[in-house]
């Protein structure tokens, strides 16, 4: 923690400290502050105040919150072959998951199209609208940020002789969690699992296929993968049934993260690949025209090869959305429509091969779940599409404690629109219906039902350059999360500590 403060105050001080002549470092610093307050009623917080908020969304019905920010882009020195950008954000209140995060606390250092960053970053989602979407299914803007180290291709990439037709970009990641105390103190007084100290990879690869400024059709594919291993296990459960000694080490490595292999501690005679494996397929295609678009996309999550490839016919679950950017209006500009189906999972069934059945069946994939890891979450939040719940949700369920998605079979519809009357004002509305049947473990008696709904205003002020104020009402219904209403206000401030033309 100590080292964490000191990087900090490094650098909210550094940019004050140089001049023009003596770094161009401390060029183009942007500072942001901003308060939130929530307030309501009913059995939690509305589902669009705490979710698609890198886990800075309240959980309790009334709650605040204070960020503040200092950060400098490393598209800054976008004329330059070397470029560096930083940022520090903090934040801290009452009614969260934490009182206190150190939200984002990252370096940039891009060489030409090839960046390596050092630190923990927010990071949007992979062909989505971050403000409209309800989110990606592997690595979504849900849960907060993991501190990693990341080379990465961060911009599609023209590869040379293919007449600027073809275009790839791609990265790898390793980290780690930082959720052990969170994760301890939801679990204190029970037999369930958890795991401390566990580390974090992931990878992509992306392409695209189409060059919007000579035909307006283009095509971006790609596979995007991560994977949760290493750490120690506490009350982990052994094929047999038996509990294993607490503080287990789960094993694993760098090498079996990166390419499956290996096993895990609880696996007898039955191997897996060690960790929790997971990923999506990519698809979107989108026609650009002068002053509008739209774009079709697919968003295919996998637990396992039954539905990394097409082992029992072609997908049935993924995530199916269609975005439409208007010609600039007083009305309406963006709009979102989404259906998230994770009804069928490979089926219900899973069957290792024996003697007496050699069978293999590689069904019920309970996504988002593991049975060495728990749930795929950071600190409560699901680190993919929120409309799996969050363990966080657990308790309102009656399963207090316990570090599973139980509620992952979703038939959800979701709709988002948003509109800009004038360069100062701006609002969205978020509506999703969402059918649950619990999961394959743990079905529910009758499906469960939520409908989830946001209305958001922001308004810039002339008078005061970078001071801001939104404004937003939220409500849940149904017997999937219950009833609640609640308002929140955000007043925000931003600027430049040093800009230079």
């Amino acid at each position: 923690m100590r080292s964490v403060v000191v990087i900090f105050v490094c650098l909210l001080f550094y940019p004050l400290a140089v001049s023009s002549q003596e770094s161009f470092l401390g060029e183009n610093v942007q500072y942001g502050a901003s308060l939130r307050g929530t307030g309501g009623g009913g059995d939690n917080a509305p589902f669009w105040f705490s979710c698609n908020r890198y886990g800075l969304g309240p959980v309790e019905n009334n709650s605040f919150l204070a960020r503040a920010y200092i950060k400098r882009d490393v598209e800054t020195d976008s004329l330059k072959f070397w470029r560096v950008g930083y940022c520090a954000d903090i934040a801290a209140g009452y009614g969260n998951q934490s009182e206190f995060n150190v939200q984002q606390l990252f370096v940039d250092v891009q060489w030409k199209n090839l960046r390596l960053s050092l630190g923990q970053k927010q990071r949007p989602s992979e062909f989505k609208n971050e403000e409209l979407s309800s989110g990606g299914m592997t690595l979504g803007i849900n849960a907060r940020p993991l501190p990693q180290v990341r080379l990465e291709i961060p911009d599609f990439l023209i590869v040379p002789g293919t007449k600027q037709l073809f275009a790839i970009k791609a990265h790898i990641a390793y980290g780690m969690y930082t959720d052990n105390r969170w994760q301890s103190n939801w679990c204190e007084g029970t037999n369930n699992l958890y795991t401390k100290n566990s580390l974090f990879h992931s990878k992509s690869l992306l392409m695209k296929i189409g060059n919007e400024k000579k035909f307006p059709l283009t095509l971006k594919w790609g596979l995007e993968m991560a994977c949760q291993f290493g750490g120690k296990g506490y009350n982990v459960v052994g094929y047999k049934g038996e509990k294993l000694r607490q503080g287990v080490k789960l094993g694993g490595n760098f090498l079996n993260s990166f390419f499956p292999g290996g096993g895990d501690v609880n696996d007898d005679s039955f191997t897996n690949a060690n960790g929790n494996h997971l990923g999506s397929w990519h698809f979107r295609l989108d026609w650009t025209a002068k002053n509008w678009s739209v774009g079709a996309y697919m968003d295919h999550f996998y637990e396992d090869h039954s539905q990394m490839f097409v082992q029992y016919g072609f997908w049935k679950d993924m995530l199916l959305g269609v975005e439409i950017n208007l010609p600039k209006n007083r009305y309406l500009s963006n709009l979102v429509y989404e259906h998230l189906g994770t009804m069928n999972q490979s089926g219900p069934l899973y069957h290792d091969a024996t003697e007496e059945n050699p069978q293999q069946i590689s069904a019920n994939d309970a996504y988002y779940n593991n049975h060495v890891y728990g749930a795929w979450q950071h600190g409560g939040f699901v680190m993919g599409n929120p409309l799996i719940l969050s363990p966080m949700y657990n308790g309102y369920m009656g399963m207090e404690g316990m570090m599973h998605n139980y509620f992952n079979r979703v038939n959800a519809h979701h709709v988002g629109i948003k509109g800009e009357p004038s360069e100062r004002l701006s609002w969205r509305v978020l509506y999703t219906y969402e059918k649950n049947l619990g999961s394959y473990d743990r079905p529910v008696m009758d499906p469960l039902e939520g409908h989830f709904l946001l209305l958001e205003a922001t308004y810039r002020m002339k008078q005061i350059r970078g001071l801001s104020f939104s404004l937003a009402y939220g409500h849940n219904h149904g017997s999937l999360l219950g009833k609640a209403n609640g308002a929140m206000l955000t007043v925000a401030w931003d600027g430049w500590i040093r800009k230079t033309d």
